[in-house]
């Protein structure tokens, strides 16, 4: 399965959940590294855009094209058990601990989430600390300008 991640370029040489672990987000809290990817490259851009104050136009972006092999353990969120306004900004404390229990709990590589942005598309999260992380790997990387007519 291939996934995209868009991140600034000095960024896109490594896997690392240490940035996701500085600040936590919708599915991790500050502490737990977590790597988050997209399901498609237009959905990578949308997760940035949403955390951009207005007219700001990001430069020195990389999409990254990153390779979940097909045979890797994946949970799958049940979606049923997310709270109502799980999608609302700032984040909430249950969705951090789901996601912190996927890391912390260690049985899978990858848990696949709805996104909170595109209604309908998913993200993939992915768990730096399970011993099968090191076969995901970066199959490509390109140089990423934003249109500045989303600006």
């Amino acid at each position: 399965m291939k996934v995209f991640r868009l991140t600034k370029a000095k960024y896109a040489g490594e896997l690392s959940g240490i940035g996701a672990a500085k600040f936590g987000n919708r599915w991790n809290s500050k502490g737990i590294e977590m790597i988050y990817t997209a399901g498609c490259r237009a959905l990578a851009v949308t997760e940035i855009l949403v955390h951009l104050p207005t007219g700001l136009i990001p430069k020195d972006m990389m999409m990254l094209q990153i390779n979940i092999p097909d045979d890797m353990n994946m949970q799958v969120l049940d979606t049923k058990i997310l709270p109502q306004d799980w999608h609302v900004f700032p984040p909430r404390v249950a969705t951090q601990q789901l996601g912190d229990a996927f890391v912390l709990k260690n049985r899978y590589t990858v848990l696949k989430v709805p996104s909170a942005v595109v209604k309908g598309d998913f993200n993939y999260l992915l768990n730096p600390n399970h011993p099968d992380f090191e076969r995901i790997k970066i199959i490509s990387q390109e140089p990423f300008g934003f249109d500045v007519r989303l600006f």
